[in-house]
Parts: structure tokens; C-alpha cells; sequence
């Protein structure tokens, strides 16, 4: 992990680690702000306390906006006296959708004022993405990543088992053309503001493999500037299904380089991860040796 991904080509320059920077030399830090969710995905088991879990919607715990700050400033002193990479990207990915959070905003201003050098970046589910765009282009976030799962409502609904609407849950295919069609909106959307926009695509043996390929083609038309093809981790309504192995996923991901950059290196990271891509600071061992 000494440089930026191969085969990796990028419309702009960024330190962002999961955006092709240099992963020996840019750290980056989620900060988990932002409990609540709008969709329910079939995949999704969000807990806290997992420690020994690393994947998405898993944080130990929840953060005020003022503590977020505190342990931006925590890590980046951390990593500082380490020496090697420093803490570049201050990022919001969960534990739930960080455009359902009012929290997400009131974060970002406050790491803005304090840390103004930080590369700001947020993932989403893209439900409420084109509403919330131009809240997210007044904070100077840098760079967005959208995690879309089907290309068809046939599809999505398989992926899918809810969303929620002005307070009302919506099911089937009728919610899964929704939520696509405001990501599809909100991708171009971002896309023609100029930010970078990666696309989260997790990867269903049997449920939504079949239209990966032909999405990839959907977001570059879109604006995408890459993609991230991650293997699905077998929890909630996919427990029994048989995660790809790396040699399926080398395969799909090298039939999609042909048709968009593609990420290579996620860890599929936890809500709260901090400092450089595979190698986590441990959060609690050093919040409880400053404490003491």
C-alpha cells in the first residue's frame, strides 16, 4: 500500500486514500455522527460494541458533534508524533445515512473551524441526495461516495426492504425505483458540481451480480469518477449466502475496469475506523491512555 491504486485514473488530483491518493501517506478518519437510516438493506445488521467486526454500519459508539472534534484532534496529534501518514480526510459514512442526520452538517462545521486544512468527504445512500446537494456544496465537502445496489426495481427490491418517505415506509418495487431514481439524479447532480463521486456497489452471488457491469456503465454516463465492487458480507436477509471469493471478485472488478476506474483497496471500513486504510488505529486503547 505504498501508492495509489493501480490501473486507477482519476479527472483530479486528491489525497483521499479511497479516491486513488497515496495510502502511505494520507490517513483518514470517519467519525460516527449519524445513527439514524433511511433504507433498510437486506445486508445490513448495524451494531455497536462489535469491536472485533469490521464492516460498514459497526461502531462502538456514537458521537456528539463536539466529541467528533475531539478525536479528529486525538488522531491527527496521534499520527503526527508517529510520524508517516498523516490525517488528510475527515469523512462521514454511518453508522446510518449521514444525509438523514442533521448531525452530519453541524460536524462538519465545527472539524471546518478547527481543522480547516481537512479534506471533508461523506458516503450516502443517495435517497436524499439531490435535495441535499447544495447543503453539501456549501460545506465544502471534496468528494461523495453513493452506494448503489441494483439497476432495476426487480433487482432492488430483492436488495431492498424498505425505504422511508416524509415519515412513511415504502417496500417492493415500487420503493426500489424510487431510491434509484434520486440516486441516478443525485449522482449527475454532484457529478456536474464537480465533485468526485465514487460509487459503492456491494456484490449479491445470485441476487444483483448480473446487472453489476451494466451499472458501471450506468454512473460513468452519469459523472461517476470510479467504482468500488465489494463482496457482499453475509449477514441479515444474505446470512446464508456464500461470500465471492477473491478470485470471482478480481474477475468482476477486471471486466469493470474496462468500463470505469475501480477501487481495489477498500477494507469495507467500519463507521469509526481512523488513520490508514488496513491498518486502524485502535480508538479506545488510545482515548483510554490519554484519559489516564
Amino acid at each position: 500500500m505504498a501508492s495509489g491504486c493501480p490501473m486507477m485514473t482519476m479527472k483530479a488530483q486528491t489525497d483521499h486514500p479511497c479516491f486513488g491518493g497515496d495510502h502511505s501517506k494520507a490517513g483518514r478518519i470517519h467519525l460516527p455522527v449519524a445513527p439514524g437510516c433511511n433504507i433498510k438493506c437486506g445486508f445490513c445488521e448495524r451494531k455497536f460494541d462489535c469491536a472485533n467486526e469490521s464492516r460498514p454500519g459497526v461502531t462502538s459508539k456514537v458521537l456528539t458533534p463536539e466529541q467528533a472534534v475531539e478525536r479528529v484532534r486525538l488522531v491527527k496529534l496521534h499520527m503526527e508524533r508517529a510520524g508517516g501518514a498523516q490525517l488528510k480526510v475527515v469523512g462521514i459514512a454511518g453508522p446510518g445515512d449521514p444525509l438523514a442526520n442533521p448531525k452530519t452538517f453541524e460536524t462538519f462545521k465545527q472539524v471546518r473551524a478547527a481543522f480547516p486544512e481537512m479534506t471533508l468527504c461523506l458516503s450516502t445512500n443517495g435517497l436524499r441526495l439531490p435535495e441535499m446537494l447544495p447543503t453539501i456544496l456549501d460545506y465544502d465537502v471534496h468528494s461523495l461516495t453513493v452506494t448503489i445496489n441494483a439497476l432495476t426495481p426487480e433487482t432492488g427490491a430483492s436488495v431492498y426492504e424498505w425505504i422511508k418517505v416524509d415519515g412513511q415506509k415504502i417496500a417492493g418495487q415500487e420503493a426500489a425505483a424510487l431510491l434509484m431514481a434520486q440516486q441516478f439524479k443525485g449522482l449527475e447532480m454532484a457529478a456536474k458540481a464537480g465533485l468526485l463521486v465514487k460509487i459503492n456497489h456491494v456484490y449479491i452471488p445470485g441476487v444483483n451480480d448480473h446487472e453489476s457491469l451494466d451499472l458501471a456503465v450506468k454512473v460513468r454516463n452519469l459523472g461517476a469518477t470510479m467504482m468500488n465492487i465489494m463482496p457482499v458480507i453475509p449477514v441479515g436477509l444474505f446470512k446464508d449466502v456464500q461470500r465471492p471469493s477473491d478470485a470471482v471478485m478480481e474477475m468482476v472488478r477486471n471486466q469493470a475496469e474496462l468500463i470505469l476506474s475501480q477501487a481495489r483497496h477498500c477494507k469495507q471500513c467500519r463507521a469509526d475506523a481512523a488513520g490508514v486504510v488496513g491498518q486502524d488505529i485502535d480508538l479506545e486503547r488510545l482515548e483510554a491512555r490519554v484519559a489516564s
